[in-house]
């Protein structure tokens, strides 16, 4: 995983991280009627919006476990966290080139931040999914099993499957020009690579084997599986901690030995 010295530098800096992250949050929402408001809408219109192409326009039978609207909004909120951090963390030396080049602090921070900062985000979510559960279940269309305590086993795991990418896509986007092009074509492929807007076993068992290469598929049934039974697999679950784990070491590695390069750059 991150090196010792990475991450005693990143602890030495943890006021410095909480002060970038605040910056972030309050320059993204500065001037905005509807402030955090705009990370709740654009998942929730998007999941109506789905919802209406597979059950009304093509009539599926189903796209995943019932209650379909609340298995779009759950996998949409945990993947709208996930694609931001990427398309953020691929950017965030250049976009703080001045203070990556004269600040003296761990490099690493300028991911770690952006990472943080998108969590917020994400957490600030959380009462929407809360809101649409407790509907369903006072319906009687849904209840909670207990797997819904690993939740934040889940969040762990985006966080540092973030990290550890972005680690990798941070300084590559420096040298490489058309990186950030890259990362926009593979999140889209990836969206419909992951489980999102269908259930995993619903792929036919060739794909669900090529699944398990996909880290993102298991975090995502290990954050729906308190909410739907039966979701997590756990296969899959397993390989996406094993890769997680390798993708936060990797991207460590990458990081230190493309910094010298990138601080050249830059």
């Amino acid at each position: 995983m991150i090196g010792v010295s990475q991450f005693r530098g990143l602890m030495a800096n943890r006021q410095v991280v909480r002060t970038l992250v605040e910056r972030d949050l309050r320059v993204r929402y500065a001037g905005s009627v509807l402030g955090w408001v705009w990370t709740v809408l654009d998942p929730l219109l998007m999941a109506l919006i789905y919802l209406v192409v597979f059950t009304v326009i093509f009539q599926a039978r189903r796209g995943g476990h019932q209650p379909y609207f609340l298995h779009l909004v759950t996998g949409l909120f945990l993947w709208q966290w996930f694609a931001q951090n990427m398309t953020e963390t691929s950017r965030a030396l250049l976009s703080e080139a001045r203070l990556v080049r004269s600040a003296n602090l761990p490099r690493e921070l300028w991911v770690v931040r952006v990472v943080l900062a998108k969590g917020v985000e994400f957490v600030l979510t959380l009462p929407v999914i809360a809101a649409f559960t407790i509907f369903y279940m006072i319906t009687g269309q849904t209840k909670l099993h207990w797997t819904i305590v690993l939740l934040p086993v889940s969040l762990v795991l985006t966080f540092l499957l973030s990290v550890g990418i972005g680690m990798i896509l941070a300084p590559v986007t420096v040298l490489v020009n058309d990186m950030a092009r890259v990362v926009r074509i593979v999140l889209r492929l990836g969206f419909y690579a992951t489980p999102v807007l269908y259930s995993a076993d619903m792929a036919p068992p060739v794909l669900q084997k090529l699944l398990l290469f996909n880290p993102m598929s298991g975090i995502l049934e290990l954050f729906r599986s308190g909410f739907f039974k039966g979701e997590m697999n756990i296969l899959s679950v397993s390989s996406a901690i094993v890769l997680t784990v390798i993708l936060l070491f990797v991207g460590s590695i990458v990081f230190k030995r493309l910094e010298p390069a990138v601080l050249k750059e830059i």
